[in-house]
């Protein structure tokens, strides 16, 4: 950058002072030959001059340099638009107690499943519950209901997880099962945060991934 400053800065002069400089030592041959065109040229002062300028490589360099700072930014963003769109492990939370699915539910299954099915992806269930399983008599009609919803989206083989009775909050089990599994996105509908089951102050603190929230 220094040297296209210099080159700029140099005045032309037809005087008996044109030879002075203050191009750089690397730059003489270029310094030469554009001061003896300015004494040996009548019609123009330095039109040899203007073809060393055109010849120049410092515009190519500043545009290498220009496309060098370009470059990284754009694969910064295909990184980040990558991460957020190849799922290959995708989570399902299960928080509410209607045994046929609430309609939230029903819309982050299918979404789910339209999800992996576009990905290849694949899919786990967690059911949480702060109920022990025996005090949940209607549990294996939420757990068909959660095989049909899914099997609607082409989905017959899944992963299912069960963290009945264990004391803890939803959202901390949700982001315990993401961490442990490596997953790549967790879906959930607002609807859970609105029943107060997910704590949503809590998502990024306990979900170690990107969080889907499917308004209502």
């Amino acid at each position: 950058m220094a040297f296209a400053h210099y080159l700029v800065a140099v005045p032309i002069d037809t005087s008996k002072h044109a030879k002075t400089s203050f191009l750089p030592s690397s730059m003489e041959s270029l310094s030469s030959l554009a001061f003896t065109s300015s004494s040996s040229s009548s019609s123009s002062p330095f039109p040899l001059l203007s073809k060393a300028r055109n010849l120049s490589i410092f515009p190519r360099i500043n545009r290498i340099r220009h496309k060098a700072k370009a470059e990284p930014q754009n694969s910064e963003v295909n990184v980040a638009a990558d991460a957020f769109t190849h799922f290959k492990h995708l989570l399902l939370p299960i928080t509410d107690t209607n045994p046929y699915l609430s309609e939230g539910t029903r819309q982050a299954a299918a979404t789910t499943a339209a999800l992996a099915k576009k990905n290849g992806a694949d899919i786990t269930v967690v059911v949480i519950d702060e109920k022990q399983k025996e005090a949940l008599p209607e549990h294996e009609a939420q757990l068909a209901s959660i095989r049909w919803h899914l099997s609607q989206g082409g989905f017959q083989e899944f992963k299912l997880l069960e963290r009945l009775g264990e004391g803890s909050k939803p959202t901390a089990i949700i982001g315990e099962v993401a961490d442990d599994l490596n997953l790549d996105l967790v879906v959930i509908s607002m609807e859970a945060i609105h029943s107060k089951h997910v704590d949503a102050n809590l998502l990024a603190e306990f979900i170690p991934c990107p969080v889907l929230l499917l308004p209502l």
